[in-house]
């Protein structure tokens, strides 16, 4: 029987091992995510947490609610009452009922046993990587345990489908209810994603990439989905006439002086990996296979075990026009054909991996590119003599995955930029504000979307509004 739906469930995990999975899972995410180190904010995320848990379908789970230290717009759960927000989102929400929104649909994930769903039906269609890839449909070619570090960076909302979206809101919206918040709260959020959505489209057209969305099963703005208002109206009506807390004031204080966009002071994960490569002057890390050498020649770094049997190269090139990855390599390597092909994405980074084939004898080349800003990164994996006993594109991959930007705090010793808030005077335009943020480019885009006047207005004098300096 499920315990949010009420109704029986065919799964094949039991709840002990659903607890498991995610508690294992944490763990490594613990270990290798960066978090946000604001021991009164985290406490706070924490109270509402409880708070919406302790009013959800599932209140004897042990629910764990944490701060990823990353400026992109996502949140998103992991079986057995894990429950992750990243700074980023954190920052464009505007009260405390909009964040216990946030929270209630990542519960509702939990309580509906959504992933735990998938896993079943995955299995039955044959398709079975199981729960695991379920939570990494951003996340292709790897298990998530294995690459749990990637999760942070990948894992969305949008990952369920339609339909358990939905029913998460659902959800969501019943424990806003029964917590004391605004059930409409939910759909505010929802449109601040979606405004945000938008935004981001436009940004991604400048530089050719396929922009990927937090909630995008909605393709209009959620103030037009009657789906949406209907599974959300039904708490709704429960609320109407009654006085529910926004708790404006309260959030304001918790996030005043939260980090806006990159974290300079950030601590990167230090695991003492003897495999880690760290590249200081370019700003990035990746591990290769154990018990290889790297060497940082001229025009690439290889890395190669001692019999020389196979070989990975890195190589760097400047991205001079927008393109996808995908057409990089058609356009600028001059591969046409890739078997494997799929394009891919980890630790805020967009790439396209496949497989070369020979055109004579041979074994297949691992070839990837990864976009750091405007910097192409080029993996060309390559098996010289073929050994039963390691699965040499196995390791290409997991060196490929293991390629993240690392946090090299500038020169001048550049402060991190934060959220402030002031209040509105009758002279207050966005426009104004923009050219005092520091913020490049498209400051006052950035400046509506924080105060939820994206993509126009201007605010009302005495009114409270979030400047970044």
């Amino acid at each position: 029987m499920n315990p949010a739906t009420g109704e029986a469930d065919f799964v094949l995990m039991s709840e002990s091992r659903e607890i498991e999975i995610g508690q294992e899972m944490h763990e490594k995410l613990m270990a290798s995510a960066p978090i946000y180190e604001d021991e009164e904010l985290q406490a706070y995320l924490e109270q509402v947490g409880q708070k919406v848990a302790e009013n959800a379908d599932r209140p004897d789970l042990d629910y764990t609610f944490t701060i990823i230290d990353s400026p992109d717009i996502n949140a998103f759960a992991l079986p057995g009452g894990f429950v992750y927000v990243n700074r980023g989102l954190l920052g464009y929400l505007q009260s405390e009922a909009q964040l216990a929104a946030v929270l209630a649909h990542e519960i509702g994930h939990i309580t509906a046993r959504h992933g735990v769903r998938r896993d079943t039906a995955q299995k039955g269609a044959g398709i079975g990587t199981g729960i695991l890839s379920v939570l990494s449909v951003l996340t292709t070619g790897t298990n998530v345990v294995g690459d749990v570090a990637n999760l942070y960076a990948s894992a969305a909302v949008m990952g369920y489908g339609r339909e358990m979206e939905l029913e998460a809101d659902r959800f969501g919206a019943q424990y806003l209810y029964n917590s004391g918040y605004d059930p409409q709260a939910m759909v505010e959020v929802i449109g601040v994603l979606k405004n945000h959505e938008r935004f981001m489209r436009l940004k991604a057209q400048d530089r050719g990439e396929k922009r990927q969305t937090y909630h995008g099963v909605f393709s209009s703005h959620p103030r037009n989905d009657e789906r949406l208002r209907q599974v959300v109206g039904e708490a709704g009506k429960l609320a109407e006439g009654g006085e529910y807390a926004r708790e404006q004031i309260r959030f304001r204080q918790k996030t005043e002086g939260l980090v806006f966009g990159r974290n300079f002071k950030a601590p990167e994960p230090q695991d003492q990996d003897p495999r880690r490569y760290v590249h200081a002057r370019l700003g990035f890390t990746l591990l290769f296979p154990e018990g290889w050498e790297a060497q940082n020649q001229r025009s690439a770094i290889v890395a190669t075990p001692d019999d020389d049997a196979a070989r990975l190269t890195l190589e760097v090139d400047r991205l001079q026009s927008n393109m996808a990855p995908s057409q990089y390599i058609r356009s600028k390597l001059g591969i046409n054909l890739l078997t494997k092909s799929e394009p891919f994405s980890q630790f805020g980074l967009i790439g396209h991996t496949g497989l070369r084939r020979p055109e004579g004898e041979g074994h297949p080349e691992r070839i990837a590119v990864l976009y750091q800003g405007n910097r192409v990164y080029i993996f060309t994996g390559t098996v010289n003599k073929a050994d039963p006993e390691n699965d040499y594109d196995a390791l290409f991959l997991e060196s490929i995955r293991s390629f993240q930007p690392i946090r090299v705090a500038p020169a001048n010793n550049q402060q991190p930029k934060k959220i402030h808030y002031v209040r509105a005077n009758e002279n207050t335009t966005f426009a104004a504000l923009a050219r005092l943020s520091g913020i490049r480019p498209y400051a006052e885009e950035e400046l509506r979307l924080l105060n939820n006047y994206y993509p126009s207005g201007e605010p009302d004098p005495g009114e409270w509004i979030k400047i970044v300096k």
